[in-house]
């Protein structure tokens, strides 16, 4: 069902069942706290007239109120940085399963709780457990060269060493034309090239070029392939790997499969020009039974209407590589000081603005689905996701094709000025929200500029030492009074 999201009417979702089979019903699980840092200050709260209705496209004045204090509230401040750095440097990154996916979430129950935050805690999902194990590729013939490889989430592992001749496709399309017999027995590399990001459209040609990894392995097993070697996706490499998870088509073989770097792609492209190739690839990776983890949640209660909710949040999994800081500790960190900075600007919203911090978002979707289990049949007025990396903000983006919502969210867009340039475009909400998009909730993503982003996602180069510190709070400050107008408005 589509929102009527124009300003004047009530923007309440209509929400349906609840999708089946169900997850596991999510329930609180108790943290045991670490020594919480000095408390922030009581401010005082104030609850604000009811909210005019916005005429000739002009914000209304409550908005406008609100935005002054909440960017006060941000100014000079590189809180949202400080504790992201906390937390990567204290427990690394957070893949799903780990022991430091469980300490990362307990320490940001503890910090909310000291933020004064309301109503936090755990809410159990159950998640994959899938492990690397060692691994190694190796050039045989026709001469001997380690090549720099990282293997794909949920891959299975060669069971030993697997020695079999190359044979490149360019795209993953091109696995489907090949001879019946011409990669049999072999391994094929998908060797499809990422176009840099264009800065006109903004696009990055993720969406296009993913596919190789996502579908490689499957459709490469159609053709008889032992193993698939995937050309890492990025427009720019120094010789940096670049994981994330495959998708193992129903009733086709499940056969190992790796990113190499695209130096190594390249080398092993214009090397089977010249005549054979085998490579040698050793992957040690499994899949564990499921384990316990947990969405973290914190709330700030609506004076009026509790029961209505906005949403905010991020993923607070990552892969194992590099420390997540951009994919998506920062996200998280942003969101949990959007709410932070609305108390501190003595702001309480009509309606309840949620943190969510989702587990698991890599490699299975649970948080996102298991939260909308567990809250579906709420009413949601509005759902903003972070998940995007952490550049300068630019705005956000508004999932969906309601021309209504979008007319009236851009009624607002002057108000975030002091922020940057600032816009709401139409686009993609988010992974983990998407239940709820799909079921008629407000969607939008935050915006960060994501020029840079693909150099970094999924690699060991995603470290908290590639974010400013200025560009986490001035996203926080964004999405803390994009937040503030969904719970406010009327």
């Amino acid at each position: 069902m589509n929102l009527r999201a124009i300003a004047g009417i009530s923007v309440v979702a209509v929400l349906g069942c609840k999708p089946s089979p169900a997850p596991e019903a999510a329930t609180p699980i108790d943290a045991q706290p670490e020594p919480a840092p000095a408390p922030v200050a009581e401010v005082a709260v104030e609850s604000p007239a009811p909210a005019p209705v916005v005429r000739a496209n002009v914000p209304p004045k409550w908005a406008g109120d609100a935005a002054k204090k909440i960017f006060a509230a941000a100014k000079g401040k590189t809180r949202g940085w400080d504790r992201l750095a906390k937390m990567t440097d204290l427990y690394g990154h957070r893949l799903s399963g780990s022991q430091a996916l469980e300490d990362s979430i307990g320490w940001t129950l503890d910090t909310m709780r000291a933020d004064g935050q309301e109503n936090v805690r755990k809410e159990k999902v159950m998640v994959p457990h899938w492990v690397r194990g060692k691994e190694r590729l190796q050039m045989a013939s026709p001469a001997r060269r380690d090549l720099t490889m990282i293997g794909l989430g949920m891959s299975v592992g060669t069971r030993g060493t697997l020695t079999r001749e190359v044979i490149v496709v360019d795209h993953v399309d091109a696995i489907a034309k090949l001879d019946d017999t011409a990669a049999k027995g072999k391994i094929i590399l998908i060797n499809q090239v990422m176009p840099p990001y264009d800065p006109a459209t903004g696009d990055s040609h993720y969406g296009d070029t993913v596919r190789s990894r996502t579908r490689g392995a499957s459709e490469a097993a159609k053709k008889g392939a032992d193993a698939v070697l995937v050309r890492s996706v990025t427009a720019h490499s120094l010789d940096t790997p670049h994981t994330g998870t495959l998708i193992y088509e129903e009733g086709v073989r499940k056969i190992p499969a790796a990113a190499v770097t695209v130096e190594a792609a390249e080398f092993l492209s214009r090397t089977s020009k010249r005549g054979p190739v085998k490579v040698s690839l050793k992957m040690g990776a499994k899949l564990l039974p499921d384990a316990e983890s947990g969405n973290a949640i914190a709330e700030i209660v609506g004076r009026e209407k509790p029961e209505e909710v906005v949403v905010i949040g991020g993923h607070i999994d990552s892969w194992d590589v590099g420390d997540g800081s951009s994919d998506d500790g920062a996200g998280c960190m942003a969101a949990m000081e959007a709410a932070l900075l609305i108390r501190e600007a003595g702001l309480q919203p009509r309606r309840t603005i949620r943190v969510v911090l989702f587990t698991n978002e890599e490699n299975g979707l649970r948080g996102g689905l298991a939260y909308f289990d567990a809250h579906g049949n709420e009413p949601h007025v509005g759902a903003i996701e972070s998940d995007s990396g952490m550049g300068a903000p630019t705005g956000f983006s508004l999932a969906g094709d309601d021309a209504d919502a979008f007319a009236a969210l851009q009624v607002y867009q002057p108000l975030f000025s002091d922020l940057g340039e600032l816009s709401v475009i139409k686009g993609w909400g988010g992974a983990d929200i998407s239940p709820l998009t799909k079921n008629g909730v407000l969607s939008m993503a935050l915006r960060p500029d994501a020029s840079h982003y693909f150099d970094l996602h999924h690699s060991p180069a995603d470290t908290i030492e590639k974010i400013d510190p200025a560009h986490i709070q001035g996203n926080a400050a964004a999405m803390a009074l994009m937040a503030y107008i969904l719970a406010e408005r009327e």
